[in-house]
């Protein structure tokens, strides 16, 4: 298979189903910033981190794949003419949502009551945990203005917001995991 085709040349695109759509589409943007996501997720992956968290961010990954082809989909080429869908994956799930929640709720378990907001950084880790968080609240922002012109599974857009709170959860555990100084942001008074 030959990676180009040439076919993108002049700013347009294909989804999932044939129809070309300018590469600067909404729905481009939705799900390449899932895909960017993915990739800051791969790099958090790869630090020095224990077992279970990996394997989760794998599991994460894999989802957002999902959400990633569920947005890459023509809705009015979602479904065959056979009748079948034409992703056939499993769709994300409410189970998939509510992993993510026992995860942040685990997580936190281990973790100093949050009084302020914190500052990212304090470690590589970290920061790249920070990172990813805000890519995933910019991917739910243009998912979220995604579904208001074309909806879409209503689940994908929970994950997700779930997700940033989990990579924040994540951040915090990882300061703690590595000794690393979570610095409090307090505001100056004015003077």
């Amino acid at each position: 298979m030959k990676i180009y085709t040439k076919t993108g040349d002049k700013g347009t695109t294909a989804l999932f189903g044939g129809t070309r759509v300018p590469k600067h589409h909404i729905r481009i943007d939705s799900y390449g910033t899932v895909d960017e996501l993915n990739s800051h997720i791969g790099l958090i992956r790869d630090q020095n981190i224990d077992q279970h968290s990996k394997e989760i961010l794998m599991i994460i990954q894999d989802r957002l794949f999902t959400i990633g082809s569920t947005l890459a989909t023509d809705p009015n080429k979602a479904t065959l003419k056979s009748g079948k869908a034409r992703l056939n994956i499993p769709k994300i799930s409410a189970a998939d949502i509510h992993r993510l929640e026992n995860e942040i709720d685990l997580m936190n378990t281990t973790l100093p009551e949050m009084t302020h907001f914190v500052l990212p950084g304090g470690h590589q880790t970290v920061s790249f945990c920070h990172i990813a968080r805000c890519v995933c609240r910019r991917a739910e922002r243009l998912a979220s203005a995604l579904n208001d012109l074309e909806p879409f599974q209503p689940e994908a857009l929970m994950y997700l917001n779930r997700l940033s709170d989990y990579l924040f959860v994540l951040a915090r555990k990882l300061s703690h995991d590595l000794q690393a100084e979570e610095i409090q942001w307090i505001p100056q008074k004015e003077s």
